[in-house]
């Protein structure tokens, strides 16, 4: 049985780690706030972007065959695909890397026989392929609010890749936030670009239904110019959704430590209790024997 000084240093310790996580619970709140509203503020324009695109490949799709790098496959498949991982830089939020990295790794089991070419966002994913000995191609480094020139620049760079045949396909493993009780790892295909149906795009976009228009310039055209806008867009989406659910997941996890530590410093508590009250019992016990032996 731990003595009283063995409890007392458990009881400081344990108030000790509450403190700390209680404050890491507080600036994960925070942090999720501030991108939360992030996230918010860029998905109806993701969304607008993706309903304008399925809108002009309906109406392109009227006339002659949508043509467009970002929309077709290489004439001769290269057996080569881009793989972006995003993951964090920091732990404690629980099980967040460990959901991305086990569905990274059931992608790559699936597509063994396709060479991959692995990028990635986040210490932790280093660290993963570091230790299962899978080579890394690039490494991105972003902060809790990457900003759009950030993104386009990467997505740029993927567009310039595929088109010139290098891939067949760009893929993007992240946790896509859908509230703050769900989120789930998903693999995105980022290219080739395939634009939603005009009722789809406007199904979730919450819009009427499909309506004629005219364009000027042609749908092809437009088309032609707005598909890189919608790569990069979605690429940033993905982006502001995988730090959203870094930091709602490391919220929960510092919430849960919190509360454990909390419930062990009431535990320590009343065992502390029991034994000063054990060796008070004791010694009084030794006052009455030695009272009644001089006696």
């Amino acid at each position: 049985m731990a003595t009283l000084r063995e409890l007392k240093n458990r009881i400081k310790a344990v108030g000790n780690i509450k403190r700390i996580t209680k404050t890491m619970q507080m600036i994960a709140t925070a942090k999720f706030q501030s991108a939360a509203r992030r996230a918010n503020e860029t998905k109806p324009y993701s969304e607008k972007i993706q309903q304008l695109v399925g809108q002009l490949a309906a109406a392109a799709a009227s006339g002659d065959d949508i043509s467009h790098p970002l929309l077709e496959k290489p004439a001769e498949p290269t057996k080569r695909e881009l793989l972006l991982i995003i993951t964090s830089n920091r732990g404690l939020c629980g099980a967040y890397n460990a959901n991305v990295l086990r569905t990274a790794a059931a992608h790559l089991r699936e597509h063994d026989d396709v060479q991959q070419d692995i990028h990635l966002v986040g210490k932790k994913g280093i660290a993963w392929c570091r230790f299962n000995r899978h080579e890394v191609e690039q490494a991105h480094t972003f902060d809790d609010q990457p900003t759009y020139d950030q993104v386009e620049a990467l997505a740029t760079e993927f567009m310039s890749r595929y088109t010139t045949g290098r891939y067949d396909a760009v893929r993007v493993v992240y946790m896509k936030f859908i509230s703050n009780a769900r989120q789930v790892p998903e693999v995105a295909t980022l290219l080739p670009a395939e634009p939603p149906a005009a009722e789809e795009a406007e199904s979730a976009a919450g819009a009427a239904p499909s309506s004629l228009y005219e364009f000027s310039p042609s749908p092809e055209q437009l088309l032609k110019s707005l598909l890189p806008v919608t790569v990069k867009t979605r690429l940033f989406q993905c982006l502001n959704d995988a730090i959203v659910s870094e930091q709602v997941s490391r919220m929960i996890a510092m919430k849960a430590a919190t509360d454990n530590a909390t419930d062990m410093g009431k535990m320590l508590t009343r065992q502390f209790n029991r034994a000063r009250q054990a060796q008070i019992t004791t010694e009084l016990n030794e006052v009455i024997g030695g009272s009644e032996a001089l006696n």
